[in-house]
């Protein structure tokens, strides 16, 4: 009898690891795949010329001092909270509860600038409030490690419902302190401008970059040169390897989501005490989740994170300016984003796996 051999016409494999050249060749090819897209889905609703809607989107980003301002503000915000979350994401513990964490520094904050604003000098004010933020996003992200240390929980689940606790603990404090207004507090000290963090100049985010700018290159040491960051590498390839060798997992995962906390905690500090001066639910603005994606596109690379930050920071606003510009529903932005991001996420898949392509081979008698 003849018999054929039956061979796949796609055959999907794992790749070596690329240079990072390549890699980043890939990524440029899915946002330039992915601007196409846009431009062409703009083009269909509303007829206007590709290059013009490029244009808006560079308008959106770099029109103004201000709008330039603002990007460096939200870049360096989602940068820290990405920052906060990568020790956590490189030892495997997928802290997924930036948002809360965010929530509760920014609590903290607020707390020190409504009850000590009249009692403590500005300089040791604000001291309270970076102890404050820092020790409450500690906390806030500590005890689902701890869970995880003793109990073995599911830290993405436990993480994730710890961002709706800290929501309606953000939500009853601002009904406690405004019970018959509108529930919504309004800027803190403005008269007096206790708690608010220095301007440098006129620049009223230098600051906010400053610091954000000093994390990173504090965050990328730490994971690359110090003892601790060699541990959270180990832990996180094997924890059976990381026992073998001596390293206390249930320490190391503590010690990290500590660290994770204190940074988001941080973060907090930044938007209340630098930027809006007052504490909402949605202060972190959905950036604990985007923070995720930051985090993994850097491949967990500190410096890289800058570059992908500003990417994702600029296509969103980008995309925001053409809906407004050409007069669409403002959830067309979020469309524009979403295909964006959507391009992004493939390409990943193109950088891990090869797709090899064969004829169907006959075998003989």
């Amino acid at each position: 009898m003849n018999k054929k051999n039956h061979v796949p016409l796609i055959h999907i494999s794992k790749r070596k690891a690329l240079p990072w050249y390549r890699a980043w060749a890939i990524r440029g090819a899915a946002i330039l795949l992915a601007l196409v897209a846009c431009a062409l889905v703009t083009m269909l609703l509303t007829g206007e010329n590709p290059l013009s809607i490029y244009a808006t989107m560079l308008q959106g980003a770099f029109g103004t001092p201000r709008k330039l301002w603002i990007l460096g503000q939200d870049i360096a915000i989602l940068l820290c909270i990405s920052l906060a979350v990568t020790p956590a994401f490189k030892m495997r513990f997928w802290n997924i509860g930036g948002e809360g964490q965010v929530l509760i520094g920014g609590l903290a904050t607020a707390a020190c600038m409504i009850y000590l604003g009249d009692v403590l000098p500005n300089w040791l004010l604000i001291l309270v409030m970076v102890a404050a933020s820092i020790a409450a996003g500690a906390i806030w992200a500590v005890i689902p490690a701890i869970f995880k240390a003793k109990w073995n929980t599911n830290d993405t689940l436990f993480t994730l419902m710890m961002n709706y606790v800290a929501t309606q603990l953000v939500a009853f404090s601002i009904v406690w302190q405004v019970p018959k207004g509108t529930g919504k507090l309004g800027i803190i000290n403005q008269v007096t401008q206790a708690g608010w963090l220095p301007q440098i100049g006129e620049y009223k985010y230098l600051l906010n970059i400053l610091i954000v700018a000093a994390l990173t290159v504090g965050m990328y040491v730490y994971l690359n040169y110090s003892k601790h960051g060699y541990e959270i590498s180990v832990v996180g390839e094997s924890e059976r390897t990381a026992r073998y060798v001596g390293i206390k997992v249930e320490k190391v995962i503590i010690r990290t989501m500590l660290l994770s906390g204190a940074v988001c905690g941080i973060a907090g500090l930044l938007l209340v005490g630098g930027t809006n001066h007052t504490i909402t639910t949605t202060i972190a603005g959905g950036r604990g989740f985007t923070a995720v994606m930051v985090s993994w596109l850097a491949k967990f690379n500190p410096l890289a994170m800058v570059f992908s930050s500003f990417l994702l920071v600029f296509l969103d606003r980008g995309a925001s300016e053409i809906s407004t510009i050409f007069r669409l529903n403002h959830s067309f932005g979020d469309i524009l984003t979403g295909i964006i991001l959507f391009f992004i996420i493939g390409s990943e898949f193109f950088i891990t796996y090869q797709i090899h392509f064969r004829k169907f081979v006959k075998e003989e008698r």
